[in-house]
Order: structure tokens, then C-alpha cells, then sequence
């Protein structure tokens, strides 16, 4: 018999039982129990479409900046590295109201962004070089009792099993090892998603790009938050500049308050008095 979505199973010998109402709730129960969930980010047509041009600039701007043949001879021609430093709808998006709401309550202490990078998942089924499985804290092989590290993809275009929507592999972030071939075989699921949402993994569990069989390339802004103890992939507060921003949660949030002191003296100097 099906039951619908709003009635609850029926059980017996249960005690104890988590609770989720609202859709950051049951977005953080699913990366708890799953490593994965999805999240609508809030975005109106208007903003998707502004984010949309933006993307295809910036794209344009970093390649011509960068220089084609440069980026395609190190694997980084389908990659746009930290967009945030060249325009603040960058920075927008990587302070998503609902995505810091999830790291706030999966992250212990507060999360530090580790990194911002567009994606492009190209057409025709050519490769590229999130179209393997990995972990985004790679050849570690432990797990943790909470999220070190939350990736929020962002879904610029709606991910679909044609245009290589993720593919995941479930609860593989509460198993050390990757899983065996057999496994990967017949458990991995398409993370499909609409545009202007985010797939929200915990950094452990083991996923992979699908194959983008359309003729359009899959446009795509990945956000690691982490635990202030893990370096940056790039020093934010330097590549941005000391007076990116004065808002001490900005701040905070860009690794400003966990720089790593370059002297003796630049240590003890940050060191707080004691009264």
C-alpha cells in the first residue's frame, strides 16, 4: 500500500527519532544519513539569467586572461578558478543564506569557504576532470563522526541524466575505502537537479561528473566550506586583499581570522592580551 509523503511509516520498538521540517533540515538529514541532498537556492529567473551572463563572461574574461592553450595543456580549460574576486554576483553566491544555514549546523565551530570554481561539464561526451570519482578531500581514507568539509554545487543549468548530471555514491562518506567495482557498478545514482540549486555533499562521500551527452556545455559553481583547520586552495585573503571587505562575518568566512602568521613577532602580535 502507498502511503503519502506527510504520513508517517509505521514502526514499532522505536524510542528515538530525528526530527525535520524545514527543507534545510531535511537537507542536512540527507547528507547526514546519505552524503548528499539538494536544496533550492532561491533565485528568481531574473538572477539566474544575471548569474548565467556573468558566468559566460567571466569564462571569456579567465580564458583570454589565462590563455587557452595554457589552461587545455594542465587539464584547467574547463575550470574557472575563484570567479568572487572579479565579481561580487560570485561573492553573492557563495554567501547563499541557505547554504551557510546547512554548514552552520553540520560544521562545528564555523566553516571557512575553501573554494569557489565554475565547472563546465563540456558536450558531446568529452571528458573532463571532475568526470571521475573522488572525494573533494582527496586520497584521505578515514571517517568523521561530522562533516570536515560541505561542497555546495551550484546548478546553473538544471542537471539532467543527458547533459552528466553528479553521480554519487551513497553513504560512501561512512566507509574508509572506495567502495568495490561491483559496487560502484550497481549502487551509484544520478544526482539530477533544477536550475538555481544547489547539490549540497559532505566533502567524504565519493561522487563523480556524469557524461554530458547534450550539445550544450553544463555550467556549474562548486563551494567548499570547511573547518577552519584546512588550507585553503587558494589564500583567499591574499588573492582578495586586505580591504576586500570590512563585515567581520565576510571576513570570517574568507579565512581572514585563521591567516597563518608569517613571523615570530606576526604571532605573538594577533595573540589576544590577557587582562
Amino acid at each position: 500500500m502507498n502511503t503519502s509523503q506527510d504520513e508517517a511509516p509505521r514502526r514499532y520498538g522505536v524510542l528515538e527519532q530525528a526530527q525535520s521540517t524545514t527543507e534545510v533540515e531535511r537537507t542536512c538529514e540527507s547528507i547526514r544519513q546519505l552524503g548528499y541532498g539538494v536544496i533550492d537556492g532561491s533565485y528568481g529567473p531574473e538572477q539566474l539569467a544575471a548569474l548565467a551572463d556573468a558566468f559566460d563572461r567571466m569564462q571569456k574574461d579567465y580564458t583570454i586572461r589565462h590563455g587557452a592553450d595554457v589552461l587545455r595543456s594542465i587539464d584547467e580549460h574547463n575550470t574557472i578558478r575563484l570567479p568572487l574576486a572579479r565579481d561580487p554576483v560570485f561573492l553573492e553566491l557563495a554567501t547563499n543564506a541557505r547554504v551557510l544555514e546547512i554548514c552552520s549546523r553540520l560544521i562545528s565551530g564555523y566553516a571557512v569557504l575553501n573554494q569557489q570554481n565554475g565547472i563546465i561539464n563540456p558536450p558531446n561526451g568529452k571528458p573532463y576532470n571532475q568526470g571521475a570519482w573522488h572525494r573533494d578531500l582527496p586520497y584521505q581514507h578515514f571517517v568523521a563522526s561530522r562533516p570536515l568539509a560541505i561542497n555546495a554545487l551550484f546548478c546553473l543549468d538544471a542537471f539532467t541524466l543527458e547533459n552528466g548530471a553528479t553521480m554519487v555514491l551513497p553513504a560512501s562518506h561512512r566507509q574508509e575505502a572506495f567502495p568495490s567495482d561491483h559496487f560502484v557498478s550497481t549502487q551509484a545514482l544520478p544526482v539530477a537537479a533544477p536550475a538555481g540549486s544547489f547539490i549540497v555533499l559532505d566533502c567524504m562521500v565519493f561522487h563523480s561528473g556524469g557524461v554530458n551527452t547534450t550539445v550544450r556545455p553544463r555550467r556549474a559553481v562548486n563551494h567548499v566550506y570547511t573547518i577552519p583547520l584546512i588550507r585553503q586552495q587558494i589564500d583567499l585573503p591574499r588573492a582578495l586583499g586586505d580591504d576586500f571587505t570590512s563585515d567581520s562575518k565576510l571576513r570570517r568566512l574568507l579565512g581572514y581570522d585563521v591567516r597563518q602568521p608569517e613571523s615570530v613577532a606576526e604571532y605573538l602580535a594577533a595573540r589576544p592580551q590577557k587582562s
